[in-house]
């Protein structure tokens, strides 16, 4: 990789510098970004959208990571998003993952550790430790994006609508969705009936059932 854009978003200036200093030993030339909070990562992100992997502490002073993490998520979906976390309890990970994120990474972690996984999110894979453990890859998510890709790519969708259309999958209401992905209610009643239209369903409850038969689940 010639150059990786990094942004880490934490609130406390020595776990930020620790986490800078330790993905200094990627190997490859790495640019640093840094936000104390989630409206500041978010107005960083719109204004570059070119950041190639996003760290995100789940304790901020103005939003819950589990809320950013779902928002960074589905607004830019190619960016890889990283919990770093002391709270790495199970359902802390599980939460995270289903909110988005590519991996969970635990604060207890070495450096060595750190810059292993990093490496395996940035190559497209996802990683999960638990409480310092060695990192162990996932392919659920991957395996549930593919799915998700292939029923859009059946029926014709566009990326804007694929989005749309993995936020319904998860239950979100029109409202939810457009508070995440950061459009009018109007606009995603639009989509949503685009959506409709291409699967060949009157309602939503049928475009979940037959989501569900091609593979597609919340």
């Amino acid at each position: 990789m010639e150059n990786c854009r990094v942004l880490v978003i934490e609130d406390h200036i020595l776990v930020r510098e620790a986490l800078v200093s330790a993905l200094g030993q990627l190997g490859f030339p790495c640019e640093f970004s840094v936000a104390s909070c989630g409206k500041d990562a978010l107005a960083m992100i719109e204004d570059s959208k070119e950041f190639d992997l996003v760290l995100v502490d789940l304790m901020l002073p103005d939003m819950s990571g589990f809320s950013l993490v779902s928002i960074l998520a589905h607004r830019f979906p190619a960016v890889p998003v990283v919990v770093v976390s002391a709270l790495a309890d199970e359902a802390s990970v599980k939460r995270a993952l289903k909110a988005g994120a590519a991996g969970f990474l635990s604060k207890s972690m070495s450096s060595d550790q750190l810059v292993e996984s990093i490496h395996t999110l940035l190559a497209g894979g996802v990683v999960v430790t638990e409480g310092g453990s060695t990192p162990v890859s996932s392919a659920a998510r991957h395996g549930k994006r593919r799915s998700m890709e292939s029923a859009a790519e059946h029926f014709g969708l566009t990326a804007a609508q694929t989005r749309v259309m993995e936020l319904m999958v998860e239950g979100r209401t029109n409202r939810e969705i457009a508070d995440l992905l950061g459009l009018a209610e109007g606009t995603i009643k639009v989509h949503c009936s685009a959506i409709l239209r291409a699967l060949g369903v009157p309602n939503r409850a049928q475009a979940l059932v037959l989501l569900a038969r091609q593979g597609v689940r919340g």
